[in-house]
């Protein structure tokens, strides 16, 4: 049974439920796992964040309940007949409008807002424990890739070795790209557009035989599922490029360990292998870029000190790094290594801490 059958058979099965507590003229109900950071637990053995045992039952017959419940059952209705059963995807906005509706003979509305049908997207990946991009939901795509990958992708070809400058956008949803050949020795995640650009300018892709690729920021779900596959299906090593602060580090920890908002991902986007290759307060202080540092923001600290907290950082190499950047109150961006020359990250920096296997966990 192909993934999307098996979503549908989740979908039929909740909606045969609800209709057989109905006939039987009981309190209809969906039981959903909690989601609240009290839920959330590091799983240490599978490197992993993970979603406790606690659960909700969300009722028709309460009155606090019954809307939601209303618009939980609209979307996963939504999903089942309009886009599984036809084989379509759509945009998270495009089923807000597609449910917005007033209820006959009253002012009510199903949705009001999207920040209302956005979560009920997020409850019923949890208890189907399926991801939103098997409910064929998409989110806007982000992200950029190069390297020598051959995909199929909706029945074309695609080369990622020969796609220009700008390298192939990844779509929001990667789940039924299919990859046929994968030549690189490892991938690199990065962080920066800038980094991405200077590297693949340079060919770093070409020279060192890897996968660039690079999400603008904080990788989207649809990065995070493409860099995942890429290593759990074609047993690739992951390095992550970031800045050296606490958000630059706290996207790393997102790629390789998932999200606590979204811990219920973490089977299908975390990346527990992954390890992380600069950029590190000691970095800045080996390559002598004392002087190109930026002074840390109240927020930076605050991200630094919440990060040193945090059971899977707890290595003696991390605290060591969160305490220097606290200790200092400075922060570096990968840009800071074009001090030294444009192609010093090409050259230079990458090529050392790779060679000497200078990696943080």
């Amino acid at each position: 049974m192909v993934e999307k059958d098996k979503t549908a058979e989740k979908l039929k099965k909740l909606g045969q439920k609800i209709l057989t507590e109905i006939e039987a003229e009981e309190n209809p109900t969906i039981e959903i796992p909690v989601r609240g950071l009290g839920n959330v637990k590091y799983d240490s053995k599978n490197r992993k964040l993970v979603l406790g045992d606690k659960k909700l039952k969300r009722n028709f017959m309460n009155v606090a309940h019954s809307r939601k419940f209303m618009q939980t059952a609209l979307v996963a209705a939504y999903c089942y007949n309009e886009l599984l059963k036809e084989d379509l995807h759509c945009s998270l906005r495009d089923m807000f409008y597609a449910l917005k509706r007033t209820l006959p003979n009253s002012n009510e509305n199903t949705f009001d807002e999207q920040q209302e049908s956005d979560p009920c997207i997020v409850d019923l990946e949890v208890a189907m424990g399926a991801l939103r991009e098997e409910l064929h939901l998409n989110a806007a795509p982000k992200g950029r890739v190069v390297g020598p990958v051959t995909i199929e992708d909706s029945g074309d070809t695609i080369n990622w070795d020969k796609m220009g400058s700008g390298g192939w956008a990844i779509p929001s949803n990667v789940e039924d790209i299919k990859l046929k050949k994968v030549d690189a020795d490892y991938i690199l995640a990065i962080e920066k557009d800038a980094a991405f650009e200077r590297l693949n300018e340079d060919k770093f892709w070409q020279k060192d035989n890897c996968i660039l690729l690079t999400a603008s920021g904080q990788f989207s779900r649809g990065a995070r599922r493409l860099l995942q596959r890429l290593s759990h299906e074609k047993k690739l090593p992951l390095y992550v490029v970031t800045d050296a602060d606490g958000y630059g580090w706290y996207i790393y920890s997102v790629i390789k360990y998932g999200s606590m908002a979204l811990a219920h991902t973490a089977d299908r986007l975390g990346t527990p292998d992954a390890k992380f290759i600069g950029l590190t307060m000691t970095d800045v202080k080996n390559y002598g870029l004392e002087k190109n540092t930026i002074q840390a923001e109240a927020v930076d600290l605050k991200r630094t000190k919440e990060i040193m907290g945090y059971e899977w950082f707890q290595h003696p190499l991390w605290q060591k790094e969160l305490k220097l950047a606290l200790d200092t109150q400075k922060k570096a961006e990968i840009e800071a290594l074009s001090s030294k020359n444009l192609k010093f990250i090409t050259k230079t920096y990458l090529p050392e801490k790779i060679g000497n296997k200078d990696f943080l966990p």
